[in-house]
C-alpha cells in the first residue's frame, strides 16, 4: 500500500516486561532465602530446578516473534493469532452487524504466542469491550457469553471484518490497542491475551475461506480467507 511500516524488533511482548521482571526477583529472593534455610541442599536444588522451569514458561508465553507477511494484503484476511481453527461456520453476530456472518476461530493454548495482529488493512470503525463469564475458551457459548473486546475494521474496498478476542477460563487480562478512526495495518499487533483463549473473525457470507477445521495457524503469517 506504499507505506513505510515501523519495526520494533521485540523479542518479549511489552505486556510481559513488568511481570517478568516482578517474577524475576521474587524468584532469586524466595530461592536465596531458601538456600540459607536448608541445610540439606538438594532440597533447595530442587526448588530452584523448579523455579528456572516455571520462569521459562512464563519467558515462553511472552515471546514475541519478529513476523512480516510480505505478500499482497489487497482483500486478504490473515490469521490474527496463533493457534487451531475450531469454528468455521455460519452464525447470527448480534454485537454488531446484526446479520448472518462466518466464523472462523481461533483457539490459543497455554504454550502459543499470545500477541494478536489485525487481520486486514483498513480502517477501525468500531472498538468496544464487554463484561461476561469466563467459561473454556473453546466452548461454542464463549462467543457470546465470555467477557469479549471486538474491533470492527473496514478494508480500503468497503469490506468490514470484525476481530473479536475472547476470555477463557484462565485468560482474565484482554488488552486491544485499536482506536476508532486509526489506520491498521497487517504486520501490526491488534493487542494481547494472557494466558490462553481465543479470537473469532467475523466474515461477509460468500467468503472465499482458505484454512479448514483442525488446522494450525500461526500470527500474520497463515492466510484465512480472501474477501470477494
Amino acid at each position: 500500500m506504499g507505506r513505510l511500516k515501523k519495526l520494533k524488533k521485540i523479542r518479549i511482548h511489552r505486556e510481559g516486561t513488568h511481570i517478568l521482571m516482578g517474577s524475576l526477583i521474587l524468584l532469586l529472593s524466595i530461592n536465596a532465602a531458601l538456600y540459607f534455610a536448608f541445610e540439606c541442599k538438594i532440597l533447595f536444588y530442587l526448588i530452584a530446578a523448579t523455579s528456572i522451569v516455571i520462569y521459562l514458561l512464563m519467558v515462553n508465553f511472552f515471546r514475541c516473534p519478529i513476523r512480516l507477511f510480505g505478500k499482497d494484503t489487497e482483500r486478504v484476511v490473515v490469521a490474527p493469532a496463533d493457534g487451531k481453527i475450531v469454528v468455521i461456520e455460519e452464525v447470527d453476530e448480534n454485537d454488531y452487524f446484526h446479520d448472518r456472518r462466518i466464523m472462523v476461530s481461533i483457539f490459543m493454548s497455554i504454550v502459543n504466542v499470545h500477541a494478536n495482529w489485525y487481520p486486514v488493512d483498513g480502517t477501525i470503525k468500531e472498538v468496544s469491550h464487554k463484561n461476561g463469564k469466563f467459561m473454556k475458551a473453546w466452548l461454542p457459548k464463549a462467543s457470546t457469553d465470555n467477557e469479549r473486546s471486538l474491533v470492527v475494521i473496514e478494508t480500503p474496498e468497503g469490506v468490514e471484518v470484525m476481530a473479536r478476542q475472547i476470555a477463557g477460563a484462565m485468560a482474565r487480562r484482554i488488552v486491544t490497542y485499536a482506536e476508532v478512526g486509526d489506520e491498521c495495518y497487517i504486520d501490526e499487533h491488534m493487542g494481547f491475551i494472557k494466558f490462553g483463549s481465543r479470537v473469532d473473525v467475523y466474515l461477509p457470507i460468500g467468503t472465499d475461506i482458505c484454512v479448514t477445521l483442525g488446522q494450525t495457524t500461526t500470527g500474520n503469517e497463515t492466510v484465512l480467507a480472501n474477501l470477494k
